[in-house]
């Protein structure tokens, strides 16, 4: 079966079905073969042979609402937050949902900044809330809930212009690298932490020597001025993914159009050194890719103009052990999503090609979002992509597109759950 709706076509098409039906949310299929599908006037294509059938949370960018919406594009469960989303918010399987929100008048922020990590209960009710905002730190963007019951998430911490510069920043003004947090919801207490500026490197100024160094020489350390920008948010990572088996953490670091991996397994003192841990690194890159640029590796390609969204394929999902992202493509305005196979073991040789290996791709001359976006893997082995200024497509194995659906907001993240997953059935949605 197949229904496109667009262009001249899909207006001349609601026209005449909205002019004989008093419903002005749902539309017919045109197709004579199935009459009984209606679609909402959102669903713009869907091939009910090849998409799945399962549900699809959109969550809305920086709005106070996100809602669960089935292949025909109804509407099937929708959240009303007290405050606007930060970012990213999810499902669990206990029904619950984990989600980032934003504070009330932050001393500072920047695109994506939140401030707020909470836990709700089905209907949206608070069940648990941390607030981590001040004018020397602020959480953004994605937050995760890791095995052991606590919660992993991004912040920003301010480094005055007088410490940057004596650690060999060439910059006038206060920078806001990095940093993760680990909380034990039950008792509010930050268990596990990692700062990127323990781990930087620098080859403007060799009299600072705690920090000067051969960049390409030293690929696991992080080069402090590869992106200088004056408002300070030289970093911008926007999102994070939890390695189980591997106790390994992602980072999507848009500015430096790569992901970085960390090792979770440190303890908080061992993260700020370069030894300790399952991998005897400390706290420095256990790995990184998407551009070997930033490390000053003239050797590997240069993937990432932007990026998102670092999906680790796990459990039964298809491609279990490879990564999903985001390619923004802000430099030919147009988007890709890669799944990249990580290497068994993780090593940054010096001068050499460290790039993963791609094992599938998707890219569409309609498919561009320069911001947020997203993608992750469904049961069936269809890819469903999140373009972040128009909605989601879902994408078979072999590149047909199965299902659009178009938002009318700008979405900051969309999430696949099956008819029978515990989420689903734990959010107890109506018959």
């Amino acid at each position: 079966m197949r229904v496109i709706l667009k262009n001249s076509y899909y207006i001349l098409l609601s026209f005449l079905i909205f002019s004989c039906n008093n419903d002005d949310n749902t539309v017919n299929t045109p197709n004579e073969e199935d009459e009984n599908v209606e679609l909402t006037a959102n669903v713009e294509t869907y091939e009910r042979d090849l998409l799945e059938n399962s549900l699809v949370l959109v969550v809305q960018n920086g709005e106070n609402t996100s809602y669960l919406v089935d292949k025909t594009g109804k509407k099937v469960k929708e959240w009303d937050f007290d405050k606007n989303l930060g970012n990213d918010l999810e499902i669990m399987p206990n029904g619950k949902l984990l989600g980032m929100f934003r504070s009330e008048d932050p001393i500072f922020s920047f695109g994506g900044g939140g401030g707020i990590v909470q836990i709700l209960n089905s209907n949206g009710t608070t069940e648990w809330e941390f607030e981590y905002a001040s004018g020397d730190y602020l959480t953004h963007h994605d937050v995760e809930m890791l095995p052991n019951g606590n919660v992993l998430f991004l912040v920003w911490e301010k480094i005055t212009a007088a410490d940057a510069k004596l650690a060999g920043v060439d910059t006038e003004n206060d920078i806001y690298p990095e940093v993760l947090i680990e909380v034990d919801p039950k008792t509010d207490a930050i268990v596990w932490e990692w700062h990127s500026f323990d781990h930087i490197i620098q080859d403007k100024f060799p009299e600072i020597t705690t920090t000067y160094g051969v960049l390409n020489e030293n690929p696991n350390l992080i080069d402090i001025n590869y992106n200088p920008m004056e408002n300070g948010d030289i970093m911008h990572a926007n999102g994070i993914d939890y390695d189980t088996n591997k106790d390994i953490i992602y980072i999507s670091v848009n500015f430096y159009n790569e992901v970085w991996v960390i090792d979770h397994s440190t303890t908080t003192i061992e993260a700020e050194t370069n030894s300790g841990g399952n991998y005897n690194k400390g706290g420095n890159l256990l790995y990184r890719f998407g551009n070997p640029k930033a490390y000053n590796n003239n050797i590997g390609q240069v993937r990432f103009s932007r990026n998102h969204f670092p999906n680790l394929l796990e459990g039964e999902e298809p491609g279990a052990g490879n990564i999903l992202i985001y390619m923004n493509g802000n430099d030919v305005e147009q988007s890709t999503v890669y799944e990249l196979r990580m290497p068994e073991t993780f090593n940054l040789g010096v001068n050499v090609d460290n790039e993963p290996e791609i094992v599938w791709e998707f890219t569409d001359p309609d498919l561009f979002s320069g911001k947020i976006s997203g993608a992750v893997r469904l049961k069936n082995g269809n890819t469903l992509i999140c373009e972040g200024d128009y909605g989601a497509w879902e994408i078979t194995p072999d590149k047909k597109v199965a299902w659009k659906y178009k938002n009318e907001k700008n979405v900051w993240r969309v999430y696949g759950y099956n008819l029978d997953s515990p989420e689903v059935k734990n959010l107890n949605l109506p018959e």
